[in-house]
């Protein structure tokens, strides 16, 4: 589509909405059983995950392979200013309203029929604020008459959906010690939980939990071993008991109180458990030498009780993490048939480069598969998951070396950015396929030393990330997670950064740095619909129904960790241009108001 129909095509519809005197539905109040049933429903989003899951599935089908190459856009809304850094955010959608974040803690509210801000709101962060890998926010969280989201300072705040007036914000942690939030809440049984950030600063992950309508606080577990959990109750703090049962257990001398486990990421929830499901970062320090041991909670899935907090279970993807194989990937709920038998299982794609299958009732490990094209840190996984360590691609110890500097240097393969970063995938109930967003890249690593200090970068590391292929970096896969096949595959020049959507119209969306929107087909992979925003996507798709009508949108702005950390794969994507502008798309008039959902 040429730029001249694109921009007849907003101001058309921009015009008619206005003229036709369109108003904003009054919002209603977002319920614990509107969140329950968010991956059924739709004619809202209003979860982080299109379902508190995470498979991110929709049931709509007017846009499919017959349909999509009528669809076009209908509003494009810019998020203003000059604050426009890497934009990762996930919107929603509640009665005629969307709420979606943007770069530097903002949050918006726009007019799902003409594209118009309702209300703008913008944190005022203090100059000192330390985000690990761009200035992001992934998304809120909507609950009752609220929308609440962190902020890279780390606090929670919530807006009057209404107004977006600030109705409660609450201090998570310490900003100054390199804490920050750039993960969407989830909301379970009227708590908001949340994740944190920091992990390249030594602080300790943990995971919250506060009431949503008052912020007061309910309860906190954190992710390295060693660390005491607390609830509150009447206003009480009361201890819960030390994660891991026991201080140091994994780790060696006193590593363990600035160990690390950011779960900055978020997490999910899987109602058959009642687990919360979250991802634990890299330990602290990268330099693995100078912590022996599994170094637990970090680079794990975690099992948790919403109610108090407790760990279930948890299941370590990277014991003794020396390559920053943060394990905070989402891991969604799913169930499939085995020989009779429907089996209770939850996914995940690591960035390790391994693809696992568990049990999500206790974590046991059912089966796991490299789903990159080369692994060589570790040769395999053993029956129990864990990795089959190739020594001699550990990077090296400083103290190895004469002058006690700089450790032997290695190629591991993929580089730390990941096979799988945070861009979520999505699993699809009638492929039986996940959809995972990856990319193909190595990097040269070693030690240094290093010592704790508060708010400092504590690494003792050094790397350069580089590509493998000429032609490509990222690749959109479909795999079967019964047996670790790669059904197709979609290879892309730069790095895939955006999250992934799939529907009952049997196509899968996301997004490229070279500015696409893009659908293809679910079962053959072939691409059936590209449109070009004019920035790159590192933003997830979502899309619901209002009025008869299926409406996808998706946040255009092209950043985050690639351009700041990506060594020499920067170069390849240096000349992309930066925006914040949310694209929402639909199908015109002429088609019928009729068989919105697949039956």
């Amino acid at each position: 589509m040429r730029m001249k129909q694109i921009t007849k095509a907003i101001t058309l519809a921009l015009s008619v909405a206005v003229s036709s005197g369109i108003a904003v539905t009054a919002n209603a109040q977002v319920t614990d059983k509107d969140i329950m049933n968010d991956a059924t429903t739709t004619n809202d989003v209003v979860t982080y995950g299109m379902g508190l899951s995470g498979q991110r599935y929709s049931p709509l089908s007017k846009v499919n392979a017959e349909t999509v190459q009528d669809l076009r856009p209908v509003w494009a809304f810019s998020f203003g200013g000059e604050k426009q850094r890497g934009q990762e955010s996930q919107p929603m959608v509640k009665d005629g309203v969307m709420y979606v974040t943007g770069s530097y803690s903002r949050v918006y509210a726009i007019d799902t029929t003409t594209g118009e801000e309702l209300w703008q709101y913008e944190a005022r962060l203090p100059d000192g604020i330390m985000p690990c890998c761009d200035v992001i926010n992934r998304g809120v969280a909507l609950y009752d008459d609220l929308v609440i989201f962190g902020t890279l300072d780390a606090k929670l705040v919530a807006l009057d959906a209404k107004t977006g007036k600030t109705r409660w914000s609450k201090k998570v942690e310490n900003y100054k010690a390199g804490y920050a939030i750039t993960s969407a809440p989830i909301v379970v049984r009227g708590k908001v939980i949340t994740g944190i950030s920091g992990g390249e600063f030594g602080i300790v992950g943990s995971v919250y939990a506060y009431d949503a309508k008052t912020g007061a606080k309910v309860w906190q577990r954190p992710t390295v071993e060693g660390h005491m959990g607390y609830k509150w109750v009447d206003g009480k703090k009361i201890e819960t008991g030390i994660s891991g049962g026991e201080a140091g257990k994994t780790w060696p001398a006193e590593l363990w109180k600035s160990g690390g486990a950011a779960t900055w990421l978020g997490g999910t929830y899987d109602a058959d458990t009642d687990s919360l499901f979250f991802g634990t970062g890299n330990p602290a320090p990268w330099n693995s030498h100078m912590r022996p041991g599994d170094n637990l909670f970090s680079s794990s899935r975690v099992a948790i009780d919403p109610d108090d907090g407790s760990i279930k279970w948890h299941f370590q993807t990277t014991p003794h993490d020396g390559w920053d194989y943060d394990g905070v990937n989402e891991l969604i709920s799913f169930e499939y048939d085995q020989a009779g038998k429907t089996v209770k299982a939850a996914a995940t794609a690591d960035r390790n480069g391994f693809f696992y299958v568990l049990n999500r009732e206790n974590g046991d490990f059912i089966r796991g598969f490299p789903f990159v094209d080369e692994v060589n840190w570790a040769s395999g996984l053993d029956k129990n998951g864990r990795p089959i360590y190739n020594d001699e691609n550990r990077p090296g110890n400083p103290s190895d070396a004469s002058d006690g500097k700089q450790g032997k240097q290695v190629v591991a393969r993929p580089s730390f950015l990941g096979g799988k970063n945070w861009m979520p995938m999505a699993f699809s109930p009638d492929t039986g396929y996940f959809y995972v967003p990856s990319n193909e890249w190595e990097m040269d690593i070693w030690n240094e030393p290093t010592a704790y200090k508060q708010g400092a970068a504590y690494l003792g590391a050094g790397f350069t990330i580089k590509s493998v292929q000429d032609d490509h970096i990222g690749v959109l896969r479909a795999i079967d997670p019964k047996t670790g096949e790669e059904v197709w595959r979609q290879n892309n020049f730069a790095p895939l950064w955006g999250g992934v959507m799939t529907t009952a119209g049997g196509l899968v969306w996301t997004g490229n740095p070279e500015g696409y929107l893009m659908a293809f087909d679910a079962k053959s992979g072939e691409k059936l619909y590209e449109f070009n925003t004019g920035s790159g996507i590192v933003g997830t798709p979502i899309t619901w129904d209002q009025d008869g009508e299926q409406f996808i949108s998706v946040v255009s702005g092209w950043g985050g960790a690639v351009p700041l950390w990506g060594g020499e794969v920067a170069k390849r994507v240096k000349n992309l241009n930066q925006g914040g502008t949310v694209w929402t798309f639909k199908l015109p008039k002429r088609y019928e108001k009729s068989n919105l959902a697949k039956n």
